[in-house]
């Protein structure tokens, strides 16, 4: 199974750069109106779709669980490399979890978190509200 994404987006070609360094790779399909992803090692088909009026945040969150610790460097340091500002949450108790994430964010507003979770934590003690 795939999780699907589709994003509306106000600027197809500003998202398309920012996707392909995220996802390190370009699209498989691209429209004058529509782009398409099935980024390697994720069971994720994400699509960009232009729509007039995009403002901000509209939904919580997007992220990308890694498998180790080792990884959440790997794709900050790629990411800050190609010119991405991160910002950094160490140890952090959220989502019911102890983690290790960054975030960046997307051309619309949209926030990704990378993150390794360590453990299962019974309480979130985080003031952020991460999980939203």
């Amino acid at each position: 199974m795939n999780i699907h994404i589709g994003l509306n987006v106000a600027d197809l070609e500003r998202s398309i750069k920012f996707y392909n360094k995220v996802f390190d790779e370009p699209p498989i399909k691209q429209k004058a109106d529509y782009a398409k992803y099935l980024p390697k090692n994720l069971q994720l088909n994400f699509t960009l779709n232009v729509r007039p009026n995009v403002t901000g945040n509209q939904v919580g969150h997007f992220g990308i669980q890694v498998e180790k610790q080792e990884d959440i460097d790997h794709h900050k340091h790629r990411l800050e490399k190609l010119g991405f500002f991160t910002r950094e949450e160490k140890n952090t108790n959220c989502c019911y979890a102890l983690q290790d994430k960054f975030w960046i964010t997307d051309p619309d507003g949209n926030e990704w978190e990378f993150f390794y979770t360590k453990q299962d934590a019974e309480e979130v003690t985080t003031e952020r509200h991460c999980c939203s």
